[in-house]
């Protein structure tokens, strides 16, 4: 998923690349937060991380509530904020709009940040920050079908825009489809004997795999005579092990206690 992000040939700087997987559980907003998009995690350490500062222009591939977003901003840095749900993007724009300029928000998903970069012209981005998963606001939204305690249609969509949604795949795909997505996505060895599934995401699983492969200069086989260098390779482990919130942070915010940062710059 990061493929088209991570060799985009446009990129005359070597930004550094976070990934973050929430995975929290579902919970009851506390009292009082009904008003909260979503908290971020991880907010220091992503700002240790990426390291913004005035004339970088950073991009934020999954702005969601915009927290990490303003947080980029007010530490100096312009920046582009993406989200494929209309939702957050309405609420991006109206919640940062006094900053004018030093923000461009736009709907896509962050596959295609590569041709929204070319469309604005941006040839240097000094970092690109991906918060994986849904957002505490798409999990409180019983209509949005994200919920696992609130009634509402199975939609599950993050663009509106888009016509599949979850009720067509559970409804209207072939055993052996429904058989393969588990398999492959929710990496589930028991998939031809599941009717019901019901998990967390595994983008954590995706990325750490994806910086792996991106990471290893030499490859090695058994049947090869000698290592040949790796095509892929392109990136520098910054943390070897995931970053984990703090204690205090989890018990801040309990939503943040399954989140991981991964951290890879990029290299020439």
């Amino acid at each position: 998923m990061l493929r088209e992000l991570v060799i985009n040939p446009l990129w005359t700087a070597p930004p550094a690349w976070l990934a973050i997987d929430p995975k929290a559980q579902e919970e009851p907003a506390p009292a009082g937060e009904d008003f909260v998009y979503h908290r971020p995690a991880l907010q220091r350490e992503v700002l240790e991380s990426l390291k913004p500062k005035v004339g970088l222009v950073i991009l934020d591939a999954t702005c969601g509530g915009g927290g990490h977003t303003e947080a980029l901003l007010e530490s100096g840095a312009d920046v582009l904020a993406l989200d494929q749900d209309p939702d957050a993007v309405r609420h991006v724009t109206e919640r940062l709009a006094h900053l004018g300029r030093r923000i461009i928000v736009r709907q896509a998903n962050f596959r295609h940040a590569d041709c929204v970069l070319d469309e604005l012209g941006i040839r240097t981005i000094g970092g690109a920050l991906l918060d994986l998963g849904v957002s505490s606001r798409q999990l409180q939204n019983a209509e949005r079908g994200f919920s696992f305690m609130r009634n509402g249609p199975l939609d599950m969509r993050m663009d509106p825009r888009t016509s599949l949604t979850a009720a067509t795949i559970v409804n209207d795909y072939s055993e052996d489809d429904l058989t393969r997505l588990f398999r492959e996505l929710g990496e589930e060895p028991a998939a031809r004997r599941i009717a019901v599934i019901s998990f967390h995401s595994l983008e954590d699983r995706m990325v750490k795999n994806f910086f792996r492969d991106h990471s290893k200069e030499w490859l090695d086989r058994p049947e090869w005579p000698e290592p040949r260098r790796n095509p892929d390779y392109d990136l520098a482990l910054v943390t070897p092990k995931p970053v984990e919130p703090s204690e205090e942070e989890q018990r801040a915010n309990p939503r943040s206690r399954s989140a991981k940062l991964r951290v890879a710059e990029k290299i020439k």
